[in-house]
């Protein structure tokens, strides 16, 4: 009876763990937090298990159901962005779908930048040109494709189509910059066009859905607002002014009772309270908490995100107030630094991250200290968020894909 139960508490939290089905997780917050972690698991040198040479590409790996997906771009024969599916337990290559595409003079145009968002037996990608697919996960077969920019107004920001599909409902949500929609919304099954709404063009931050007061919001930062939309419908509930330089509206902003902040490269951190149909800003710091790419992490009302001179920053999400930095440690200093955040065992403040150098780093996340524990080198150079699922993860560069046995 034991080995029995036994079997069964292992398959549930197997099946509960093995899943990143969508861009930062399951939940899109960045949260792993995987059963079974070995007390020694720091000692543990990371195994490779497999990897297979793809294009190039910033788009994040998801995994779902015993497969793991990315998006790429190859340049000969004939330049074509793909879909690539292939098997978690030995890396062999399932399917691959793809499209034509000129990438023309776009800066930083190596390839895709927006992960491949799974469910239902479904696989949703958005390309950096626009093309929006929904192809069946199992087999790649394309249920529906439509380019964006051909058929309903979409506007090509400077960086192409960054954020990842939204899968809300009976819905897909496309940050796209459509005519009269900075976001639109499409039957996730037909294709069709189910509503658009929003003032502002395209940014390059994935769109998320909150619950303020009892009510769903969809909060879309675009390069000249901070928006709120009825995800429903697509209504308009308020909009807060935040203009940036270059459009670079990238990092996801964080919501945590009742406040929202979002951080940019050129003009820093806003915080904002959240009313019914208001937003009012709470504080700001436009010198010295700038976040570029980075999705931050939260816990106990501290907020751990990376700063663009700093390296990576604990502050207080109600007041502003900075708590330390890590003086550029965790992730290389530069231009453009970039670090993937995620919850490793939040009751510990365990965290792990994948720095820009390809490094896996483990290190505790407290309000008065960090503490590295280690890292390992696991993939070449990548801005690109990586699949933690179960005891594996799944990184991408821009020559190959690897995963790994982290214990």
């Amino acid at each position: 009876m034991k080995k029995i139960l036994a079997f069964f508490w292992i398959s549930a939290v197997a099946s509960a763990a093995d899943e990143w089905p969508r861009w930062r997780g399951p939940n899109a917050d960045g949260r792993w937090n995987p059963q079974g972690i070995p007390a020694d698991f720091a000692k543990k040198e990371p195994e490779r298990l497999w990897k297979k040479e793809i294009g190039a590409g910033f788009g994040g790996v998801t995994a779902s159901g015993g497969k793991v997906y990315v998006m790429d771009r190859v340049k000969t024969p004939k330049e074509i962005e793909r879909v690539l599916c292939f098997d978690a337990e030995s890396g062999s290559t399932l399917w691959q779908h793809s499209w034509e595409v000129s990438y023309g003079g776009m800066e930083y145009g190596t390839g895709p930048r927006a992960s491949v968002s799974i469910s239902e037996g479904k696989a949703y990608a958005l390309g950096a040109t626009g093309v929006a697919a929904c192809l069946e996960a199992e087999t790649g077969r394309v249920i529906w494709q439509v380019d964006t920019v051909q058929t309903f107004g979409a506007k090509l920001p400077k960086w192409g189509f960054a954020a990842s599909p939204v899968i809300d409902g009976s819905r897909v949500l496309l940050h796209v910059g459509a005519d009269a929609g900075s976001v639109i919304a499409l039957d996730k099954n037909s294709g069709k066009e189910v509503w658009r709404g929003g003032p502002d063009p395209a940014g390059y931050c994935t769109p998320e859905i909150i619950t303020h007061a009892g009510a769903r919001q969809l909060i879309a930062w675009g390069p000249e607002n901070v928006q709120s939309l009825d995800p429903d419908n697509g209504r308009l509930n308020w909009t807060f002014p935040y203009k940036i330089t270059y459009g670079v509206s990238i990092a996801q902003p964080l919501y945590h009772d009742g406040m929202l902040l979002v951080s940019g490269y050129w003009h820093g951190a806003k915080a904002l309270q959240l009313g019914e149909k208001s937003a009012d800003l709470l504080w700001e710091n436009q010198a010295e908490i700038c976040g570029l790419m980075s999705a931050p992490l939260f816990k106990d009302g501290v907020v751990y995100m990376l700063d663009k001179s700093r390296g990576l920053q604990a502050f207080e999400l109600k007041t502003g107030k900075i708590l330390w930095s890590d003086g550029n440690t965790l992730t290389p200093k530069g231009g453009n630094p970039q670090m993937s955040l995620v919850w490793m065992q939040e009751s510990a403040s365990l965290a792990a991250l994948l720095n820009a150098d390809g490094e896996l780093v483990y290190v505790i996340l407290q309000p008065d200290k960090h503490v590295e524990l280690a890292r390992w080198q696991i993939i070449g150079k990548t801005w690109a968020h990586p699949a933690f699922a179960g005891n594996r993860i799944f990184a991408r560069s821009d020559k190959e894909l690897s995963a790994w046995r982290l214990w």
